[in-house]
């Protein structure tokens, strides 16, 4: 990826956080040596989506994981601000934190093909590498080409190993939760435990 060490940042709404975010983020440490830590920054609930869980319960269910793993990192950033920041301005900010690394932002290929409509997208590209994330077929290579931005900053975009990917979602979690089935194994224990003792997503 880099000649420097990298620091990868995992922006998402975590809603609730399961397995496959945490495993997503292990593989990602185990397959790229110069990854030194991984951060996850949940969103603001003032971002636009629906059924988004308040701040507090979805930052707490991610504390109690991250804290039991030293090479991975929780950020309250954008849940300080009085607006949800641009993606961007994110990475601008974890950047103060980390002068000599190098940022890298994970995503998957479903943002890539939204990624040049994004806030300062040719800065965005130019600054930081992204790293992104196969979703069902898609073919990251096409819809690089299919766009003139991701095609002037190709270098600058990796697809990770094939390996890794999300192979199932926070929607169908909360899905599940509401028909009362169990969810028990698609979550770690602790917050497993936590979304049945605050009696989350049953709404």
């Amino acid at each position: 990826m880099s000649d420097k060490k990298s620091i990868v940042v995992f922006g998402g709404s975590f809603n609730p956080p399961h397995n496959s975010h945490f495993s997503t983020a292990q593989q990602v440490l185990n397959q790229y040596e110069e990854v030194e830590k991984v951060v996850f920054i949940p969103v603001n609930n003032k971002y636009e989506k629906s059924g988004l869980e308040e701040n507090e319960h979805r930052y707490n269910m991610l504390k109690l994981v991250i804290d039991k793993n030293s090479n991975f990192i929780l950020s309250d950033i954008d849940m300080n601000g009085k607006r949800a920041l641009y993606t961007i301005e994110t990475l601008e900010e974890i950047q103060k934190c980390f002068k000599d690394k190098q940022i890298c932002f994970l995503i998957g290929s479903d943002n890539l093909k939204e990624l040049h409509t994004w806030k300062r997208a040719e800065e965005l590209l130019s600054k930081y590498k992204i790293l992104v994330m196969g979703r069902n077929e898609d073919k990251i290579e096409e819809i690089i080409e299919q766009n003139e931005l991701l095609k002037s900053y190709r270098e600058n975009i990796r697809k990770l190993e094939e390996g890794i990917r999300s192979n199932f979602s926070s929607t169908y979690i909360r899905t599940q939760i509401k028909k009362q089935k169990s969810v028990r194994y698609l979550m770690p224990d602790e917050v497993y435990n936590y979304i049945k003792t605050n009696n989350l997503y049953i709404e």
